[in-house]
C-alpha cells in the first residue's frame, strides 16, 4: 500500500503536466470527435429550432391557460 507522502508525490506529478500537456491532450481528443456532415448539421439545426418552437407553444397555452383560470377564479379583469 502507497504511503501518504508517495500518494502525494504522484497527485503534484501528474499537476505537474503543464498547458502544453493539457493542448496536446486536447488535439488528441479532438482528432478523435466525428463531425457531422453539412446534410446532418442542417438537419440537427431544424429539429433543434422545431423543438423550441413546440416548447414555446406549449409554455404559450400553459400560461394562457392558467392565467384564464385564475381570471375566473378571482373575477378579475385586467387590461
Amino acid at each position: 500500500m502507497a504511503s501518504k507522502d508517495q500518494t502525494k508525490k504522484n497527485a503534484t506529478n501528474a499537476k505537474k503536466g503543464g498547458l502544453k500537456d493539457y493542448l496536446k491532450g486536447v488535439r488528441i481528443e479532438m482528432s478523435k470527435v466525428v463531425w457531422p456532415t453539412k446534410k446532418e448539421l442542417g438537419t440537427f439545426t431544424g429539429v433543434v429550432i422545431a423543438t423550441c418552437a413546440v416548447f414555446a407553444l406549449g409554455f404559450w397555452a400553459i400560461d394562457t391557460g392558467v392565467l384564464a383560470a385564475l381570471k375566473f377564479v378571482l373575477g378579475i379583469t385586467l387590461n
